[in-house]
């Protein structure tokens, strides 16, 4: 990429500056730069300012003010989605960075030139840094459903004011619709719009009952979820609502030297995965990452069916400790007959007794990095070496 040369070209002193929290910080800055233009440009007169002048009417300018706002407070979300790593929110921020600037000479107002301006240098910090946004949204089926149903009741209700405005007083149009059908299934309510014939009253009765319906379970599931998620990073353990999402999932047993590669190697892999450890320092600050982590023993039971290890694809044990990773396989084999269990063991004497204990691979994780570090420095290929090397531990 573009973006990943020009960072290996910077001076060395200089690459710390271009970093996820640079991006974030000017996302964030122009949010609210957006936000507060947008709010003067509302309110101010209109000015004959920029390169624009007498080609832009005072209403587009005042109107241009008040998407500003609008589109601010977009920023405001996708640079929390930054924050996150979510490739998703670096799309949404590159999208709505050149709109803002473009917004902003639409002002035509001098209140509107940081904006412009900034806008314009936050774009190349964000094509620099988008290696560093690569975590993907998760949603699950319920929260699709919410948010399906929600988008649902108002093109019901929207097309079908539309459909019925002779039976409304006030709909001459289609933003008309819309608007009707958002303040009426918000409960908002403002009477400027009302039905005039028994037809539209029950159409109307319809929208509130299916609309109230739509929001309640879509703010449930849509920001339930982030207040869940809110309290973990409090209390340090996992909600038993985001426990019962995992299925087909990779399940980590224990907290050692290994856990972090494995880590990073299922966030590569994008792999539903869980992260039991009895250290509630580590599952605090791994559920500060957003991995999904569950304070308790990984020999015990209650923990391991928390995570639904019946559900799971694999088990990963690496407590680092060969007596406390036989323990955790004798419970994981009682619990889940059927799933792969892999660990590793840092004396090679107890491989074969991890294997009586249940385990379906043991390696050495010691052998496998030297014998590859020879390799490599032979240039040999490391895929074949890998695969002689299982057969040996195995």
């Amino acid at each position: 990429m573009v973006g990943e040369r020009l960072v290996e070209r910077l001076p060395e002193n200089w690459q710390w500056v271009v970093t996820t929290r640079a991006a974030v910080a000017l996302s964030l800055t122009v949010a609210l730069l957006s936000v507060a233009t947008g709010v003067v440009n509302i309110e101010q007169p209109y000015a004959d300012f920029g390169p624009f002048v007498g080609y832009v009417p005072e209403v587009v300018s005042q109107t241009v003010g008040f998407t500003g706002a609008l589109t601010g407070f977009l920023m405001l979300a996708s640079a929390l989605a930054l924050r996150r790593g979510l490739r998703a929110g670096w799309y949404a921020t590159v999208i709505l960075m050149p709109v803002t600037a473009i917004q902003g000479l639409l002002q035509a107002s001098p209140y509107s030139i940081p904006l412009v301006v900034l806008s314009l240098i936050s774009l190349p910090t964000l094509l620099i840094t988008r290696r560093h946004f690569t975590r993907s949204v998760q949603l699950s089926t319920t929260q699709l459903a919410a948010g399906g149903a929600l988008v649902g009741v108002q093109a019901y209700g929207t097309f079908g004011a539309f459909a019925l405005q002779e039976d409304f007083d006030g709909i001459d149009h289609i933003l008309d619709a819309f608007y009707f059908t958002l303040v009426t299934s918000s409960t908002v309510g403002y009477g400027d719009i009302g039905p005039t014939s028994p037809q539209a009253q029950l159409f109307t009765m319809s929208v509130v009952v299916l609309g109230v319906a739509s929001f309640g379970i879509a703010i449930g599931a849509l920001v339930g979820p982030a207040i869940q998620a809110r309290i973990t990073k409090t209390l340090g353990k996992m909600t038993d609502s985001q426990l019962e999402l995992l299925e087909n999932h990779v399940l980590v047993l224990g907290y050692g030297e290994l856990t972090e590669p494995i880590i990073d190697e299922l966030g590569r892999s994008d792999m539903p995965f869980a992260v039991i450890t009895k250290k509630r320092d580590v599952a605090a600050d791994l559920n500060e990452r957003g991995i999904t982590t569950i304070v308790g023993n990984p020999s015990d039971e209650a923990p391991l069916e928390r995570a639904h290890i019946e559900r799971a694809n694999a088990v990963v044990v690496a407590t680092n400790n060969d007596a406390e990773d036989a323990l955790a396989v004798l419970t994981a084999r009682e619990l889940a007959p059927e799933v792969r269990i892999v660990t590793a063991v840092t004396d090679r004497e107890n491989q074969k007794k991890l294997e009586r204990a249940g385990a379906d691979a043991v390696l050495s994780p010691a052998v496998i990095g030297g014998s590859l570090l020879v390799r490599s420095a032979m240039g040999g290929d490391d895929s074949a070496l890998i695969d002689r090397i299982l057969e040996q531990e195995n």
